[in-house]
């Protein structure tokens, strides 16, 4: 790719992922429906705990728990907006399959890590015991969760916006795809908790870096496939 078709491939990035910004900021509707799942899940996992004591494997299980469905609730509409409003075949003419995937995965970066950023001020607020004595590999293991959780739904919203049951679909694709990532990335945070040295937590990290490379590169691969279909 030489320098010109590797600018006009960069613009065409920076042009999805602007248009999907101006969306959202205009609907709000990917950021309601994850605020509100976020808020309405806190308050039940409150209750549920009640005066107990739990352990900091279960918090940071719960933790990621109400990130992964708000995932589910909100960024699984990365593409089913486009088939909805008929504007799909607007992009496949003005933008490299390419292009449109990372314009996307870009968007849905931003977004998972604004939102779960709420959730952890949220969750430290109103959890109590979930603290942490390692302060740099939580926010490791929660950018590298965030990219992570992106990186899947945006190739499984690619795929869900051209069934026809395109609510049902998304989390069933999805529990199973990532639920390698969520065993490490709660193994991680259990272990920032504690204090833990970086070494005993490489293996999680190894992990989680290996699973977005996987998804990124198996999206690069497919997407023209699903795309064109």
């Amino acid at each position: 790719m030489n320098s010109k078709k590797s600018g006009q491939w960069w613009n065409s990035v920076i042009a999805v992922l602007s248009k999907d910004l101006r969306s959202e900021f205009r609907t709000r509707y990917a950021f309601n429906a994850l605020l509100m799942f976020v808020i309405t899940t806190i308050s039940m996992v409150m209750f549920a705990i009640g005066r107990e004591d739990p352990s900091l494997n279960v918090l940071a299980g719960m933790f990621w728990v109400v990130i992964f469905f708000g995932a589910m609730s909100g960024m699984s509409r990365t593409f089913v907006a486009e088939e909805e409003r008929g504007t799909s075949m607007a992009l496949q003419l003005l933008c490299p399959p390419s292009a449109i995937l990372f314009g996307k995965l870009l968007f849905n970066v931003v977004l998972s890590l604004c939102l779960n950023s709420l959730t952890v001020c949220l969750y430290s607020v109103f959890i109590d015991g979930f603290e942490f004595t390692s302060k740099v590999m939580f926010i490791g293991v929660f950018f590298l969760g965030s990219i992570g959780l992106a990186s899947a739904s945006t190739i499984l919203a690619a795929i869900v916006a051209k069934s026809t049951v395109k609510g049902t679909l998304y989390p069933v694709l999805a529990f199973p795809i990532v639920l390698p990532m969520l065993i490490s990335l709660i193994n991680a945070t259990q272990l920032a908790g504690e204090g833990a040295f970086f070494e005993e937590a490489l293996a999680d990290f190894q992990v989680v870096v290996s699973y977005i490379v996987v998804m990124i590169t198996v999206s690069f691969m497919v997407f023209r496939h699903v795309w064109k279909d």
